[in-house]
């Protein structure tokens, strides 16, 4: 059952969702060769507790950890160990918040030092596919519109989407209907209406769109072991459109990116 939100616990959201941000943005200046996922895990939990919220992901179905953190060839859930960072390597930060009985849901692909051209270039398809995705979400549309989207700008690229792991409605509960695949047909789905909220995240690989899963449970893999990067938005349905909880404003500010990527979304 899709759960739809008031103006109110829309702003509730936010809240939760800026928390996940403002994470995101302080492990963006620690994201370096030599560190540690564990360290960056320790960080962000203390950041989230400072900020009146409780970890979204520690204890979630037993999830031993606050981030997940997926590098390289991880797709998502990877748990933070003791193994450094290196450079040329990326990692996938996934975070979540617990605020005023709402969840916040949100993650980016770091680069660690200077990475590979055609890896470089993943990870910038998927973050414009992100955006491709949130302008379907709209009152009328359907969840198919937001897959379709999705998958036709990183196909055309020659990337594999993966299709195991979705997107999901976000709300007092971490997953909430509709399930958001990264794939799909226009028209096809369940019907986007004003006070939706959802967790947009697209999963695109640089080669097959097959995932193993390990041993540990958890962590999600390339089936060819290459290269995978994971966006992600939380989005309402604002005055019919699409409106950004959730912001890399904090990350591009500690990256000294310049971008306008977001603007659109600002009502």
């Amino acid at each position: 059952m899709i759960v739809i939100k008031t103006r109110e616990e829309i702003e509730l959201m936010r809240e939760s969702a800026l928390i996940v941000s403002k994470t995101l943005g302080m492990l963006a200046k620690e994201v370096k060769p030599g560190i540690t996922t564990l360290h960056l895990d320790k960080l962000a939990e203390e950041f989230i507790r400072a900020e009146g919220a409780v970890p979204g992901f520690l204890g979630l179905y037993d999830f031993p950890n606050t981030l997940c953190m997926s590098p390289n060839a991880q797709v998502v859930h990877g748990i933070p160990n003791d193994k450094p960072l290196v450079e040329g390597d990326i990692i996938s930060i996934d975070c979540g918040a617990l605020k005023n009985g709402f969840y916040g849901d949100h993650a980016y692909t770091f680069e660690v030092g200077e990475v590979a051209p055609e890896t470089k270039k993943l990870l910038q398809v998927t973050k414009e596919s992100l955006y491709e995705g949130i302008r379907e979400f709209k009152a009328g549309n359907r969840v198919g519109d937001v897959g379709f989207a999705i998958q036709n700008y990183c196909e055309k690229h020659g990337y594999g989407i993966v299709r195991e792991l979705v997107g999901h409605g976000l709300g007092r509960t971490m997953h909430e209907d509709p399930e958001m695949p990264n794939y799909g047909r226009r028209g096809r789905g369940k019907k986007f209406t004003e006070g939706m909220v959802v967790a947009i995240e697209p999963m695109v690989n640089l080669g097959t769109h097959r995932i193993n899963q390990l041993k540990d449970g958890w962590t999600i893999l390339t089936k060819d072991n290459k290269p995978s990067a994971h966006f992600e938005h939380d989005v309402a349905i604002v005055n019919g459109k699409p409106e950004l909880l959730s912001t890399f404003k904090y990350v591009n500010e500690a990256l000294g990116i310049k971008t306008n990527e977001e603007d659109e979304f600002r009502q």
